[in-house]
């Protein structure tokens, strides 16, 4: 069976075993055939359009879709813009450093002209996060489509978003909360072989860790060395940071290799080692990225399918 099939009945098998239906509406493989079939195509033109000028685009995508999701759902309520006294999630503390909107209101601009009304922006923001890493590199996927867009979105709920300080428990539990397993903690932690992290995201591992440690010693000692060295204790430079992983425009399983070598960013990366599932999972997929693949694309599929909203947008950044 080919890859492609195979792809094709894994998510067939998930929507069967998942309920991505609320009492309004349901997901499906072919929701715009007959109302939009070019949607897809003009999505991925976009982001592709936008990767030429901007490398770190896929892993923007990808991370503004995490967000999307694990706040009301993936409602799109992540690209609101705030509006009088309402501050919105993009402005959230966890999001401010998130980017590349542009790519998702260039898309909805030329779905609009063919479909207008009809295409919603979190299913744009779905299939753009799929390009994104089709695009570099990693596995594609069919995605159930159908979401519709949210009407609130509030900054004080992205205290919500898994942070990268967590450990194991609270990211189990927050994970959960949203019908996501201790597997799909660790496959979509995964997502973190694209992109860039600021100090900001690791400085507790590097400086001060505990009463006996300045380091955390699960860092190997030369990483931390060079970690802090970008990140010295009073930084003054707004963008320092590092890269996710060494290969951070492709997407791959260099993460998980890194992972086992103490070479993580996060102490909410370095936590799935502290369990024996966890850590099991990380080894399976660092030695495997059909593995890897297999279980991030049925996590992804899992996770875009948390419903939220309940109209389609016609501005991706404005309620009406």
């Amino acid at each position: 069976m080919g890859a492609a099939n195979i792809v094709g009945v894994l998510v067939l098998t998930l929507l069967l075993m998942f309920p991505v239906s609320s009492p309004v509406y349901a997901l499906s493989l072919n929701y715009y055939d007959q109302t939009c079939p070019k949607a897809e195509t003009t999505i991925t033109d976009a982001v592709k359009k936008a990767m030429k000028n901007d490398k770190t685009v896929p892993a923007a995508l990808l991370r503004m879709h995490f967000h999307d999701c694990f706040i009301r759902g993936c409602d799109a309520s992540v690209l609101l813009k705030s509006v009088g006294k309402n501050t919105a999630e993009k402005d959230g503390p966890p999001n401010i450093s998130l980017h590349a909107f542009y790519v998702i209101d260039n898309a909805k601009k030329a779905v609009e002209s063919l479909c207008p009304g009809v295409v919603s922006c979190a299913d744009i923001l779905a299939l753009a996060a799929r390009d994104a890493v089709a695009l570099s590199g990693g596995p594609t996927w069919n995605v159930p489509k159908g979401r519709k867009d949210g009407r609130v979105s509030k900054a004080t709920e992205t205290r919500q978003l898994p942070a990268p300080t967590f450990n194991i428990s609270q990211l189990q539990q927050s994970f959960s909360q949203r019908g996501l397993s201790m597997d799909d903690l660790v496959a979509l932690s995964g997502g973190h072989t694209l992109g860039f992290s600021h100090c900001s995201s690791f400085q507790n591992r590097i400086h001060s860790f505990n009463s006996t440690h300045d380091v955390d010693p699960s860092l190997h000692p030369s990483f931390a060395a060079s970690l802090r060295s970008t990140c010295p204790l009073h930084n003054k430079v707004k963008n320092a940071g590092a890269t996710m992983d060494s290969s951070s425009t492709s997407f791959d399983n260099t993460y998980y290799k890194l992972l086992l070598q103490g070479r993580s960013l996060f102490s909410s990366d370095q936590a799935l080692l502290t369990t024996p599932k966890t850590k099991a999972l990380v080894s399976k997929f660092a030695s495997s990225k059909d593995e890897f693949e297999k279980a991030f694309v049925k996590s992804m599929i899992k996770m875009s399918s948390i419903n939220g909203g309940q109209e389609v947008r016609l501005d991706c950044r404005v309620v009406r």
